[in-house]
């Protein structure tokens, strides 16, 4: 394995430890994150000493969602050629339809990069091996693309989990929200783009623990811990059942729908007028703008990196 830019791996006993290490960043997503994530799950699967592997942020918070605030400063009407940020879906397209001469949106090479950074989200629903994800400060935007993709999610009582783009900017890819709290609750928060506390998590059955930040890494390692106890084989076999029923119920499909429909709502009139706004007064200010109505600015630590 290549050294990695944004996370750590760690082995301890048999457990296999995968950090997002972007702190000063909030662990915000790049476009090598997905990639290394799904370098470091296949690490850990082919490890035969590996019986989990724990999910985790360093920093003050897991996850505040993709990296996008030049992106999104950027205006909309400018040449593109040479000014998105290297790795954003924008500069991405540019490459590779650089024989087309302004500002035209392929909606299909936008989902080709897309889905690729789901592919690598997924790289935790598909491991053979369990992936607990520990939750501390928010999880946010596209960390929660990521950490809904983990089996067990062990959250901070006071945390902040939601994705606040549904209502200007985004839709969820990896579309888990209805199939891990059922569809009303998903509703709830997406026509909303409301968060929810660790307890609520917990209480609304997305989280398995939600407990005080002083206890929060005693139980993220009991859990661990107990998992470790059991044979490789049997935790292998019953992960692969339990996922089956996410398949039957046309978890894939949902996905291909909210992958389009992601590169979709940042190209409708309301997205070009996020964009548009947050190139004249910031992005952080234009994000402040889109969460006062709700009251809650964002409801994050970090309110300038919420997609």
């Amino acid at each position: 394995m290549e050294q990695l830019s944004t996370l750590i791996y760690e082995k301890t006993g048999r457990i296999a430890r995968i950090t997002l290490n972007r702190p000063e960043r909030a662990n915000a997503i790049t476009l090598e994150m997905p990639c290394e994530l799904a370098e470091c799950v296949e690490r850990a699967n082919l490890d035969p000493d590996v019986y989990v592997i724990a999910l985790a942020g360093k920093g003050k918070g897991f996850c505040s969602g993709y990296d996008l605030v030049v992106a999104a400063e950027q205006r909309p009407g400018n040449d593109p050629s040479s000014r998105w940020p290297p790795g954003s879906p924008m500069d991405v397209q540019v490459q590779l339809k650089n024989h087309i001469r302004g500002e035209v949106w392929d909606p299909l090479i936008d989902y080709a990069m897309m889905s690729r950074n789901v592919r690598g989200f997924m790289s935790l629903f598909h491991s053979d091996k369990p992936v607990v994800c520990k939750i501390h400060g928010f999880c946010l935007g596209g960390g929660t693309d990521m950490a809904l993709c983990s089996d067990l999610l062990v959250v901070e009582d006071t945390a902040k989990i939601g994705y606040p783009p549904a209502r200007a900017w985004g839709v969820t890819t990896t579309a888990l929200w209805a199939f891990r709290i059922g569809a009303e609750k998903a509703k709830r928060l997406l026509f909303t783009g409301d968060s929810l506390t660790g307890k609520e998590a917990a209480a609304w059955g997305l989280a398995c623990e939600s407990v005080p930040a002083q206890d929060l890494d005693r139980r993220f390692e009991h859990l661990l811990e107990r998992i470790a106890r059991v044979p490789v084989n049997q935790l292998i076999m019953h992960k692969l059942l339990i996922n089956q029923v996410l398949f039957a119920q046309g978890l894939y499909g949902a996905q291909v729908l909210g992958t389009v429909f992601d590169g979709i709502a940042r190209h409708t009139k309301e997205g070009y007028s996020f964009q548009q706004r947050a190139a004249e007064v910031g992005f952080k200010e234009a994000v402040r703008e889109r969460d006062e109505p709700f009251g809650d600015f964002g409801a994050i630590a970090s309110p300038d990196r919420t997609r």
